[in-house]
């Protein structure tokens, strides 16, 4: 039987120090103390592996333009160097073809057992053209039966779709959320009230918290408001430092609460590889340092993965590394109703961990109990 001896291991009771992570079948059998003679640790730091819900490319492919299996792999190892051991690649707004080709591809990965693809994130289409950031307007729209088929299969895995509140009904909301799908809110410019009603009728998420919504004002709430004064509803954050000001993200963490503020990298084409300029519909992404953007300067999405946003978590937002790996994980898990697997490292639970030293630094990574060889 393998295990893993480590200096500290992040448990739900908490870090415990020197431990022994015993392995079966790719899930975890045993975590006790290591023998008394041990000396030599293989692992200083061992935490569960991350869970990426809004994963638009990587290793120079975009979901978007490759909707295919072979893309799928590509992404997934890609970000898998990085510690994503589940993620959800990620749909931008397209057309319902392209939409449909995504969902077969994933159906397909999924069907094959796959160690990292939980599901799908529609981002879009039924978004708020006023809130539309790099989104390609002609294709905002509102649902079809042919695209509630697509986002109602039930062999594609977990489903997130994210709305703008204004565009969908409350009825759709209420009606695809009892076929399963999570709705997020995001890409909207509705109001307080407007996000309010969406979260009765069954939202219960928020994409990209603070980016491409209705902003916190003095006289109008909006989905910002609406999001942080909600204490149920999730909320991802991308912790990149071009999308939301340091102070902002910490006080969306400080008033919500690791449990339910998540990480995300909303990571394009260029994770993992050294591409700069990408073809993105009828404009082009440019990336610049660790930044992406259009010509015009318009943030379009990020080169972020998910460890260095924990890391940016602990060192600039001066938050714990135990709340920032439950942010990077467990919430994440939690969200999409998969922490009775993933997220945790518990007996039971599926051998997904990301190994780190003394500073922080990324050293190894296991998926289903397999030490995956980083690149």
């Amino acid at each position: 039987m393998p295990s893993i001896t480590v200096e500290q291991v992040l448990t739900p009771q908490g870090m415990q120090k020197h431990q022994r992570i015993d392995i079966e079948n790719g899930y975890i059998s045993k975590i006790g103390p290591a023998a008394e003679n041990e000396t030599h640790f293989q692992v200083h730091t061992l935490l569960p592996g991350y869970v990426d819900t809004q994963v638009n490319g990587g290793g120079g492919v975009l979901f978007n333009q490759a909707p295919c299996e072979d893309a799928l792999n590509t992404m997934a190892e890609a970000h898998l160097r990085y510690g994503s051991t589940s993620m959800l690649p990620t749909i931008i707004t397209d057309n319902a073809a392209t939409m449909a080709q995504a969902a077969q591809a994933v159906a397909n990965v999924i069907a094959q057992q796959h160690s990292t693809i939980k599901g799908i994130h529609f981002e879009g289409p039924f978004l708020s053209t006023a809130k539309k950031g790099v989104h390609d307007a002609s294709f905002i729209r509102t649902p079809s039966d042919k695209e509630i088929a697509t986002l109602c299969r039930h062999d594609i895995g977990k489903v997130l779709l994210t709305v703008a509140p204004e565009t969908v009904s409350l009825d759709f909301i209420k009606e695809i959320s009892q076929e399963g799908v999570i709705v997020a809110i995001g890409h909207t410019n509705a109001s307080f009230e407007q996000v309010n009603k969406a979260l009765q009728a069954g939202a219960t998420g928020f994409t990209h918290l603070y980016n491409a919504m209705s902003a916190f004002t003095s006289r109008e709430p909006g989905a910002v408001g609406a999001a942080l004064m909600n204490n149920a509803a999730y909320s991802g954050l991308i912790v990149d430092h071009h999308h939301v000001h340091p102070q902002s993200a910490l006080f969306a963490i400080n008033t919500k609460g690791a449990h339910r503020i998540m990480l995300v990298t909303d990571a394009m084409a260029h994770v993992g590889c050294d591409i700069t300029r990408l073809p993105f519909f009828d404009t082009e992404i440019i990336r610049q340092g660790d930044k992406l953007t259009t010509p015009e300067g318009t943030l379009a999405g990020s080169c972020l993965d998910m460890h260095s946003a924990l890391v940016n978590t602990c060192r600039d937002l001066n938050i714990t590394l135990a709340k920032a790996s439950e942010m990077a994980s467990l919430t994440p898990a939690r969200f999409v109703g998969l922490d009775d697997e993933i997220g945790v490292i518990a007996s039971g639970y599926r051998a997904n961990f990301v190994a780190l030293d003394e500073t922080l630094n990324l050293c190894n990574v296991w998926v289903n109990g397999e030490l995956i060889a980083r690149g």
